[in-house]
């Protein structure tokens, strides 16, 4: 799923999974909570998104490099 808003949800990305996978009708869509969409949607649902450890994971393994400073050429 791509976007998101505020709080990291993908409506389009939940929209589509919930009206066309789910097959809800728009107004259960809307009903549900983010979890129970979620719990509905299975387990690799969970999966997708990227949690605070998976950052810092990514951030150890892929630090931010300091620019080079070269000295000017002469």
């Amino acid at each position: 799923m791509t976007g998101g808003d505020d709080y990291g949800l993908d409506w389009p990305g939940l929209m589509r999974a919930g009206l066309t996978r789910l097959q809800l009708r728009p107004e259960d869509f809307w009903d549900l909570t983010p979890l129970e969409l979620q719990l509905m949607l299975g387990p690799q649902a969970a999966e997708l998104g990227l949690n605070r450890s998976g950052l810092e994971e990514l951030m150890r393994r892929f630090p931010d490099m300091a620019p080079r400073t070269d000295p000017p050429q002469t």
